[in-house]
């Protein structure tokens, strides 16, 4: 295939070609005409004497000949090896005498399987894949977290207009200051999603206390319920909010189960940090806001979107709202 730089396609080549062959052009001035060296001029004129306009495409660059390829009886018993005895290319390299660099190109132009996908007394292969879980229902278990995102000052921040007017703007916008330099602050996205179906509330709030979180949870359990998602089960991180009196006599007054990551285990509550990523993607960084009121006005509309129309691949391509049709007609939302 030609590379993007190619100065001929197969259609410059075959008119490269008739130039020289049938009107007579000399190799230098037909190169000079298609930009090219005299030597690629004579390659494709004689191709084309020889072979017509079916030599003018791309072959392999494989040599026809490899006179030190490893031979085929000595790929054989490396190969053998592995199967028989379960080695690795060091092992078996010390075994026949080769460099276990050319073991391992056997082995990879064989695609034999990594011993780490075999099971070492039978030999036989194990799908190995990142055994990701879902629940089985919606509402089953909802996760909750925090992301802080940085204000954007009046006029733009520094990744639109630069550092220099991005701190200007920072000094016009807020009277903060902190080792001289304006502190505009941070935004906390306050999230809840749903396991199953990857519906998603989140709210733009000031901080990230007991209180706060406590009442951000309340409007998000109505939403769910509007939605027809009971709740069972929540999951959460081991922020203070978290673990304190509120937060919990809350979930326990409605009947919910309250669940914690492991510490510094943030992949535990792996649906939601990876819905912040798209968040922050598709949202917050997706287009340039002339101040954070534009963005935080933005949000719903997105939100909107996120969860009635866009598809989400970990869920067969469906939208993330469960009474959507195409989900009722589903078989059931796909694999998680």
């Amino acid at each position: 295939m030609s590379h993007r730089n190619a100065p001929l396609s197969e259609t410059g080549r075959l008119r490269l070609a008739r130039c020289v062959v049938e009107e007579g052009w000399s190799y230098r001035r037909a190169a000079e005409r298609f930009q090219v060296c005299p030597t690629t001029a004579r390659r494709w004129a004689g191709r084309y004497r020889r072979f017509g306009p079916a030599g003018m495409v791309d072959r392999s660059s494989r040599p026809h000949r490899s006179p030190r390829r490893t031979p085929t009886r000595t790929e054989r018993r490396i190969v053998k090896l592995r199967f028989t005895r379960r080695w690795g290319p060091a092992r078996i390299a010390g075994r026949l005498g080769l460099p276990a660099s050319t073991v391992h190109a056997v082995l990879a132009r064989y695609r034999v399987p990594r011993l780490a996908h075999l099971d070492r007394a039978t030999g036989t292969r194990i799908r190995r894949q990142l055994r990701r879980y879902e629940h089985p229902a919606p509402g089953e278990l909802v996760h909750v977290d925090v992301k802080k995102l940085g204000r954007i000052p009046d006029g733009g921040g520094h990744r639109v207009v630069g550092r220099g007017q991005g701190r200007r703007n920072a000094r016009a916008t807020t009277s903060q200051r902190r080792n001289n330099r304006a502190v505009i602050g941070w935004s906390y996205l306050h999230t809840a999603l749903d396991d199953h179906s990857r519906l998603a509330y989140t709210e733009i709030l000031p901080d990230e206390k007991k209180d706060t979180t406590v009442a951000f949870w309340a409007r998000a359990q109505a939403f769910f319920t509007t939605a027809g998602i009971p709740i069972r089960r929540v999951l959460t991180d081991n922020g203070a909010a978290y673990r304190s009196q509120p937060w919990r006599d809350t979930l326990t007054a409605a009947g919910i189960t309250h669940k914690r990551t492991r510490p510094y285990r943030p992949q535990t509550n792996g649906k939601v940090e990876r819905y912040h990523r798209t968040l922050a993607d598709e949202w917050a960084y997706a287009q340039p806001y002339p101040n954070d009121t534009t963005r935080a006005e933005a949000l719903n509309t997105w939100l909107h979107f996120y969860n009635h129309h866009r598809d989400h691949t970990a869920i067969g391509r469906l939208p993330a709202d469960p009474t959507s049709p195409r989900r009722t007609l589903s078989r059931g939302g796909g694999a998680g």
